[in-house]
């Protein structure tokens, strides 16, 4: 069974959000922690720290909640699967929610919002969606 480290990257942080927590440990990589950094970036979560544990490490996320203690992430939704990935060109890399989310793509450049990829005119896989 191939493991989908995004969606389960993902999975923690809706699941530790609906559960009210104040943070989420997750297993790191590289494309986990460029992910991270855009949502720090972008103030959908506080702040993250990498805790070494002699192995990959581990990404500790500090959620955010607004005034009325609900989470500042409404929605992430993983857009390219292992078994059906999704790759956009810059011409047809989609919104979320008419500019108000960000799209995380994954390019030649590194890891990016739709925002950054338009600038640069770059397509890439698409990995997921905020909001």
């Amino acid at each position: 069974m191939h493991s989908d480290t995004i969606s389960d990257y993902l999975t923690r942080i809706r699941n530790a959000q609906q559960a009210g927590h104040r943070r989420v440990d997750i297993p790191a990589s590289k494309l986990k922690r460029a992910m991270t950094k855009i949502l720090v970036d972008k103030g959908y979560i506080n702040k993250f720290i990498d805790i070494e544990d002699g192995k990959q490490g581990v990404l500790r996320l500090f959620l955010k909640y607004d005034a009325y203690g609900q989470p500042v992430i409404k929605e992430l939704k993983r857009i390219s699967k292992p078994g059906l990935r999704k790759y956009s060109s810059n011409e047809n890399l989609p919104a979320s929610y008419n500019g108000l989310g960000i799209v995380i793509l994954s390019t030649s450049k590194g890891v990016m919002t739709d925002k950054e990829a338009r600038k640069l005119n770059m397509g890439g896989e698409v990995l997921c969606s905020v909001y």
